[in-house]
């Protein structure tokens, strides 16, 4: 069974940094893309970015561009999600989420993916 473990989140000032942490456990990690999503209070949960399983392709939402950046190190079954320039309509649930790889590329779907972890609060003052 396929364990996620989300981490790094916290409260930050407008125009800081976070580093969110998702390790990964009970299959084999390069087996699967990797896609964040966030859920702000009142609201449905949304794409943020996803990376393919060996690392090769990503793919943002337009209101992370140039501000937020996946990665992942599949020798520590983890992956990453750097945030700079933090907004206060980045405040959030951050989850990670795991889907199995498919021939034709990735998801940005919350329904497409297999596995979810329990989510870590990011939250950005004014």
């Amino acid at each position: 069974q396929v364990q996620l473990v989300e981490s790094g989140g916290g409260l930050v000032q407008a125009g800081g940094s976070l580093r969110l942490s998702c390790a990964f456990s009970g299959r084999t990690f390069s087996n699967y893309n990797m896609g964040w999503f966030r859920q702000a209070p009142g609201k449905e949960r949304e794409f943020v970015a996803v990376i393919t399983w060996n690392g090769s392709t990503t793919y943002y939402a337009d209101f992370v561009k140039g501000r937020f950046t996946i990665s992942r190190d599949n020798a520590k079954n983890t992956a990453f999600l750097q945030m700079n320039s933090l907004k206060p309509e980045d405040t959030a649930i951050y989850y990670c989420a795991a889907e199995y790889i498919f021939i034709g590329g990735w998801s940005i779907t919350p329904d497409e993916y297999d596995y979810w972890g329990q989510g870590t609060q990011v939250t950005v003052s004014s």
